[in-house]
C-alpha cells in the first residue's frame, strides 16, 4: 500500500493543527473562488503548505480537484482561501490512512471512469473534467482539471 501517513501528520504539524477536528467529506470547489479579496497575511506559508498538499496528491487522488483549485490562486492568496485549505487538512486528519491499495490481480481487465461539469468553474465558465483508469483493481492513471473544450454544432440556423 502507498500512502503517506507521516506526511500528513508532518503538515498538520507545519500547520499547527495537530488537534484538529475530522471531517468526513472535503469543502466543496464552488467555495473557492477569486471573490472575497481579503489577503492572506502570510502568502509565503500558504505556498509552504500547498506545496506539500501537491506533493500528496501523487498518492490521494481523493483530494487532487480541491488541491488543484486552491492553487490556482498561490500568487494571491485570500482569507478564503486559507479556510479552504484548513478544511483540507481536516479531512486529512481523519484520511491518514487512505492511499493506494497495490493489489495482485486475477484478471487483466482496465476500467476507466470519467466524469465532466460543463461550464463548472464559476470564475472563467471553462469545464471541469476528469478521469480514473484501473488495471485490474490498482488505479494507474488519472486526471482532474480544466478542459478548454470548443461547441460545435453540425446544424446551422439559416
Amino acid at each position: 500500500m502507498l500512502r503517506h501517513h507521516k506526511f500528513i501528520l508532518d503538515i498538520l504539524t507545519r500547520a499547527g493543527m495537530n488537534s484538529c477536528k475530522l471531517v468526513d467529506t472535503l469543502v466543496s470547489t464552488w467555495k473557492v473562488t477569486i471573490l472575497p479579496y481579503y489577503l492572506f497575511s502570510n502568502p509565503t506559508w500558504f505556498r509552504q503548505i500547498m506545496g506539500a498538499l501537491q506533493y500528496l496528491t501523487f498518492t490521494r487522488p481523493d483530494i487532487y480537484f480541491v488541491v488543484n483549485k486552491v492553487c490556482q490562486f498561490m500568487h494571491v492568496p485570500t482569507d478564503s482561501h486559507w479556510a479552504t485549505v484548513k478544511h483540507i487538512l481536516h479531512y486529512l486528519k481523519g484520511t491518514t490512512s487512505y492511499g493506494f491499495h497495490i493489489t495482485r490481480g486475477s484478471s487483466f481487465a482496465l476500467y476507466g471512469f470519467t466524469d465532466a461539469d460543463w461550464t463548472g468553474s464559476i470564475d472563467d465558465q471553462k469545464s471541469l473534467g476528469g478521469y480514473l483508469v484501473f488495471f485490474s483493481q490498482t488505479p494507474i492513471s488519472w486526471k482532474s482539471g480544466k478542459q478548454r473544450i470548443i461547441a460545435r454544432s453540425s446544424t446551422e440556423v439559416s
